[in-house]
């Protein structure tokens, strides 16, 4: 299924440096609360949003493309199993281990954690930021535009983005 250049430029967030600020308070208060070592918001396209706190890894760009992937993978096993999608993903490692949750329609929150902190705390506060997350980005969903500040997407785009992908491959 193709989208279309009018679609791609409708569907965007349009985040301002206020916004991104309201948004790594949010991550903030999580990590204080929750113990937990890194928060990470990535739209479900596999794009970092923005992150806080301590990851030790050394691509964040690698790891969001990831994150994106696994939980678009997990939506057809959801699928399968006659869910809608699940909305939070946990895995668990030796030394550290990540919870993914939905927040909204276009983002997800990935949480990294290791052993300074639990499961039941991490879950708990990355439920109620998820929440307060949404209401953020509802706001920001629904704010008027200043569509004089923002680049635009040539008209084009969608063909000559085509086009680059033929000719790299």
């Amino acid at each position: 299924m193709r989208i279309s250049d009018d679609e791609l430029r409708q569907d965007r967030l349009v985040f301002y440096a206020q916004d991104v600020g309201r948004l790594d308070g949010e991550l903030d208060g999580l990590l204080e609360f929750s113990g937990a070592r890194c928060a990470i918001l990535i739209d479900r396209e596999g794009h970092l949003v923005t992150r806080r706190g301590d990851a030790s890894c050394s691509s964040m760009e690698a790891l969001s493309a990831l994150v994106a992937g696994s939980f678009a993978a997990t939506r057809e096993v959801a699928r399968l199993l006659g869910e809608d999608a699940f909305s939070t993903l946990f895995h668990q490692g030796a030394h550290q281990s990540i919870q993914v949750s939905t927040v909204g329609d276009r983002t997800l929150l990935a949480v990294v954690w290791d052993q300074r902190s639990n499961l039941g705390l991490v879950r708990f506060y990355a439920q109620e930021t998820t929440k307060r997350l949404e209401q953020v980005f509802d706001e920001i969903a629904e704010r008027p535009r200043d569509r004089s500040t923002e680049q635009s997407i040539s008209v084009d785009y969608g063909d000559e983005a085509a086009a680059a992908l033929d000719e790299l491959f």
